[in-house]
């Protein structure tokens, strides 16, 4: 169909230099664009990539921080045809030696931050390929582009690959969902066809990384309406408050964990940030208390929680504003939302049945924002796609209104005595408590119950909690059976790039630590 194959990444950079050229459409440090001037880097940027001999189909690796050559390669990459694959700056060479090989980049993109882990990662046995560091070398993309003729966009079709995006790992190996250009047209218009607000003058800051999918779809998104994006190399709460002010920002998107620094911040330093109009956040359930915190602190700023996956595109559902009811105990502020715009939502059962209302299954979806499969992996794509559903491994349920409620993934279900316990429920009940600042809770191995639950906690600057005094607590909002046997107090938990708990490592690290359970 014609409409199918205009769904271009690109076709929203030559729209707004058409219709917005002369406007500020992006900013890094003291560099600013217009879109005329954004367009033109683009198309340069892809010239460079044809003359060092990257082909349509190839894939095309980053690894770097955020700045405005990365922001311009999401388009850059598609424009010359290819495909665009992030790569998480906080990996160990080891592991990024997996996604390379996955990924069979034909070029590595790199900033001068990342050099040495770069050289490290083809010492661990990394495919060795051209590089090309992004600027400050003789050779690099900023030298060569300053130089390179405009190409003319390649045009290529809704349906082509534009990007491939590594699942977080967070309960096994990363697998590398690909994005098509449709995909991502179809996650930006269904988030503002939602969303339902006024788009005008819209000024985005990336905080997060651009390698997590999640800031991939406000580089989309946000380029889909014209908006202004502000960009910082990385999270940091006081230049996060900063930049709101200085460049009078509207929308952020932050990880809980990002979520609750900022927080932080703004109570040793209060500001009112008063332009901020809407805080996403996802990736992680995000503590009631936090909600509550976040809301009475910035009462002018609409909290978004949006739930999804790599695998989505990522948005599946949308929790607004409106829904964030903290009146009374009756909320719905453990929900994850409605469903997007043109998408479907259904809880099955083992056994690919629909269930009733209410009824804890298998999260699956369906929509235009699905990916196609995963890279070169047709048994995984085969596990994930079934029946033209997307099943997401997430365990859930939906209410008599539609709204999904996201139990656990599937695999961090905690068998203990023959109950089924919710590893989220539990560290709901833990981060109830005042002095804590994260946790994370898993199952482990018990010769009595078959599992028991176990809690990593970290505690607040300042605050003391024992093991007995969190048992109590947890006790005033859980099932004994529920309440952790154990407890690891932490100064830190094993995160991913984008700020995810990544259970499967904590998991290991407990393991091996792991001594008798006193009787």
């Amino acid at each position: 169909m014609m409409g199918e194959r205009r769904m271009q990444a690109t076709l929203s950079i030559r729209s707004n230099a058409r219709r917005r050229g002369g406007e500020i459409a992006l900013m890094c440090d003291d560099r600013s664009f217009t879109w005329v001037e954004l367009r033109d880097l683009i198309a340069r940027f892809a010239a460079v990539l044809r003359d060092e001999g990257v082909k349509p189909g190839d894939r095309v690796a980053i690894l770097a921080d955020n700045c405005d050559l990365y922001l311009s390669a999401f388009f850059a990459i598609p424009w010359a045809g290819a495909i665009l694959l992030p790569l998480n700056t906080r990996l160990s060479p080891g592991e990024l030696v997996e996604l390379l090989e996955t990924g069979d980049p034909t070029l590595i993109l790199f900033d001068a931050g990342r050099a040495d882990l770069l050289q490290r990662t083809f010492d661990a046995g990394a495919k060795r390929v051209p590089t090309l560091a992004m600027r400050g070398e003789a050779r690099s993309i900023d030298a060569l582009q300053a130089k390179a003729a405009p190409m003319e966009d390649l045009n290529r079709h809704g349906n082509d690959p534009a990007s491939i995006f590594f699942t977080g790992g967070t309960t096994g190996r990363s697998k590398g969902a690909v994005m098509t250009h449709a995909n991502h047209m179809f996650n930006s218009l269904g988030m503002w066809t939602e969303l339902g607000a006024d788009t005008s003058e819209v000024r985005y800051l990336h905080a997060p990384p651009m390698f997590h999918v999640a800031d991939a779809l406000f580089v989309h998104a946000v380029t889909a309406i014209g908006g202004r994006h502000v960009l910082l190399p990385r999270f940091d709460a006081v230049a996060v408050i900063d930049s709101i002010e200085r460049h009078a920002i509207t929308d952020v998107y932050l990880v809980p964990t990002m979520v609750g620094t900022f927080l932080d911040e703004l109570e040793r330093n209060p500001r009112t940030l008063p332009t901020l109009r809407r805080l996403y956040y996802g990736a992680m359930p995000m503590p009631e208390e936090v909600v509550r915190r976040f809301m009475k602190m910035l009462p002018q700023c609409g909290p978004i929680q949006l739930y999804g996956q790599s695998e989505a595109g990522p948005i599946l559902t949308m929790l607004l504003p409106r829904d964030h009811d903290v009146s009374g105990k009756t909320t719905r502020l453990r929900s994850a939302g409605l469903p997007m715009p043109g998408g479907e939502v259904a809880i099955h059962d083992a056994d690919g049945n629909e269930v009733e209302q209410g009824v804890v299954g298998e999260i699956v979806a369906r929509s235009g924002t699905v990916m196609p499969g995963y890279w070169n992996d047709p048994e995984q794509t085969a596990k994930a796609l079934r029946n033209d559903w997307l099943y997401t491994g997430d365990g859930g349920y939906v209410d008599a209104d539609g709204f999904v409620y996201v139990v656990d993934r599937i695999k961090d279900m905690i068998i203990s005595g023959g109950e089924n316990i919710y590893s989220i429920e539990v560290e709901r009940a833990i981060s109830k408590h005042p002095a804590v600042s994260q946790c994370a809770v898993i199952g482990v191995p018990d010769p009595r119950w078959g599992e028991r639950v176990h809690a990593a906690i970290v505690l607040r600057s300042g605050e003391a909690v024992t093991t007995e005094e969190m048992q109590t607590h947890c006790r005033q909002h859980i099932a004994g059976y529920k309440i952790p046997r154990s407890i690891d107090w932490r100064t830190s938990l094993p995160l991913s790039g984008p700020g995810k708990i990544l259970k499967r490592k904590l998991r290991d690290e407990v393991m091996e630590a792991q001594s008798p359970l006193p009787a």
